[in-house]
């Protein structure tokens, strides 16, 4: 929870709001270029995946951003471990709806799951990717004291403009955020 933001666990019940966030093309437009993620693969492949994380009690996974006061879902934000990378240099990522963006929604709950790696899960380094060319996303990392460490050419499955200039990765080490809150 932080002061605005209330993190909870997703459940069955969210297909609906995940379905319309993916819907969005604004929202997509760095994921897929715009093209909304189909209900059948919410349901069938993407909300499984995110509730699987709950059943390794091992703190990672993904939440639902829900606005305290008026409880309006956001969007979600994950905190996991990355394929083939250390089990301690866990990946930090976020998707909000369009009417969240620009309120300072996602560095706040960015920020809150940086801290919990840190201070809950033991994690030595906290890293985040995006398109070179999202600058918006690019904002929020730095707001939560990551830096960029490298840049690299994923190979995505969708043509988005842009993604000629490749990706970036951003993280924060341990010694780095310790330093910040002394700072």
């Amino acid at each position: 929870m932080t002061e605005r933001l209330t993190l909870r666990e997703l459940t069955a019940d969210d297909v609906d709001l995940l379905v319309e966030l993916d819907a969005d093309p604004a929202v997509m437009h760095h994921v897929t270029g715009g093209v909304p993620t189909p209900r059948a693969e919410v349901v069938d492949e993407i909300l499984p995946a995110f509730l699987a994380y709950y059943a390794r009690g091992d703190g990672y996974g993904f939440w639902a951003a829900v606005e305290r006061g008026s409880e309006e879902f956001l969007g979600w934000f994950h905190l996991r471990p990355r394929e083939g990378r250390p089990h301690d240099e866990p990946e930090l990522g976020y998707r909000l709806r369009r009417a969240a963006w620009g309120h300072g929604f996602a560095t706040e709950g960015a920020r809150a799951l940086v801290d919990t790696a840190f201070s809950d899960l033991g994690a030595a380094r906290v890293v985040a990717e995006a398109m070179a060319v999202h600058t918006p996303s690019r904002r929020v990392m730095e707001k939560c004291g990551m830096r960029l460490v490298r840049s690299f050419h994923a190979d995505w499955p969708y043509p988005i403009p842009g993604d000629e200039q490749g990706d970036v990765e951003y993280a924060i080490t341990r010694a780095e955020w310790e330093a910040a809150r002394r700072g």
